[in-house]
């Protein structure tokens, strides 16, 4: 399945909200610095559908706070 993200970095705490069917947020304490957010976003995906993370990839949106996201659900 495909996502939209809205991603924060460096927050304060660490948390995902259904914003709609395939738009979520997700907060993450790691900064973004050389791809520790988006692993940190990586993760919680694939923790939040029970997944792993080898099975989330960021299609889009690398270096902006927008993201498309696929997550392979077993």
């Amino acid at each position: 399945m495909k996502l939209a993200i809205r991603a924060k970095p460096d927050s304060g705490k660490e948390y995902i909200t259904k914003l709609d069917d395939d738009h979520y947020e997700v907060a993450v304490k790691a900064p973004p610095i050389k791809g520790m957010a988006n692993r940190a976003i990586i993760q919680a995906l694939a923790d939040h559908f029970n997944t792993s993370p080898s099975n989330v990839t960021i299609l889009s949106g690398h270096t902006s706070r927008t993201k498309v996201i696929e997550v392979v659900t077993q």
